[in-house]
């Protein structure tokens, strides 16, 4: 299968890894778009890309400018499309709602979805949906083994309005523990982080799903406290609580586990040695890649023939 997968040249989160795991599965032409070749995908597609040559041809763009061009987009045949953020759609923020209506006008694309509920919401709504979960890159990131100065701590923004949520769980629990926020420099600085930190805070609050930094913790050896996103999605990751992860929904019941873990060490060794094999085996860029590249090759949809006018405006280049 030769695939064509798009991605963005500017972006915070290193994803390198990622796009190898997907590319060490397939034959992958990995193409990197400046904010520039993105706001004008026409242009871009008329001058570097012969469409023909692809059997798939997958968008990790930029959401905000995908839907200013969906009459371009609605030209792409054998549209893949891999998104971390669609939780979006069903939180309250500048993006509620706006997915669904973006796919609308692509019913026939798929969709790879890191929630396992948004992909069901997704499906429930007509589209073609299916679930990869984010993961970590093994590269970067994994347990040293050192000694962990930090007991509880959380690493990461807390600035945009999708993370409001977290914001408040996590000034919430500074009030009654000691916590630490950070952020670090992406890569060792990262990572080093991570292994001083005993009990990573995940503060995913209202988002539906479990953001990568999830992952990460787990991979570096963190006990990792959870902000509970739900039994199906906990079912869909293999997470149990108090084996490999532990679970809360409020912060009474955070302090109540955090107290049981503090009085039984070897409890929170163990959970955090299980929650490192889960992440390491099932979470790692390379085994997400491989997923990516698995859910992708079924048949797509049939998509609807182009007209003759669109034909015609896709060879000018409008």
């Amino acid at each position: 299968m030769k695939v064509l997968f798009l991605v963005q040249k500017e972006q915070r989160a290193i994803l390198d890894r990622l796009y190898d795991g997907v590319a060490a599965n397939c034959e992958c032409d990995l193409r990197w778009l400046t904010s520039e070749d993105q706001r004008n995908l026409r242009r871009y597609f008329k001058r570097e890309v012969q469409v023909e040559r692809y059997d798939r041809i997958v968008f990790f763009l930029r959401f905000k400018q995908e839907i200013r061009q969906a009459a371009f987009i609605r030209t792409v045949p054998n549209l893949v499309i891999l998104e971390h953020d669609a939780y979006q759609n069903y939180i309250p923020c500048k993006y509620t709602g706006k997915f669904s209506a973006h796919y609308r006008k692509l019913p026939w694309a798929r969709v790879i979805s890191s929630g396992y509920m948004v992909s069901e919401r997704l499906r429930q709504e007509g589209f073609d949906a299916v679930f990869v979960p984010k993961g970590y890159d093994e590269q970067l990131l994994a347990d040293q083994g050192r000694e962990r100065d930090i007991e509880l701590a959380f690493v990461g923004s807390t600035n945009s309005v999708a993370y409001s949520g977290r914001k408040a769980l996590l000034d919430e629990l500074g009030q009654v523990e000691n916590l630490v926020v950070t952020r670090t420099k992406s890569g060792e600085d990262y990572c080093n982080t991570l292994n001083r930190i005993q009990f990573f805070v995940s503060a995913d609050v209202g988002m539906g799903e479990y953001m990568i930094k999830n992952f990460e913790a787990m991979a570096c050896g963190c006990v990792l406290l959870a902000y509970d996103q739900g039994e199906a999605e906990n079912r869909a990751l293999g997470l149990q609580d108090m084996v490999n992860v532990v679970f809360y929904d409020n912060i009474p019941t955070l302090q109540a586990k955090l107290r049981t873990l503090r009085e039984n060490p070897a409890l929170a060794q163990q959970i955090a040695e299980n929650g490192r094999e889960l992440a390491v085996s099932r979470f790692s860029f390379a085994a997400v890649g491989r997923s990516i590249v698995e859910h992708m090759r079924p048949a797509l949809r049939p998509q609807p023939p182009l007209s003759a006018w669109q034909r015609l405006r896709l060879k000018l280049g409008f």
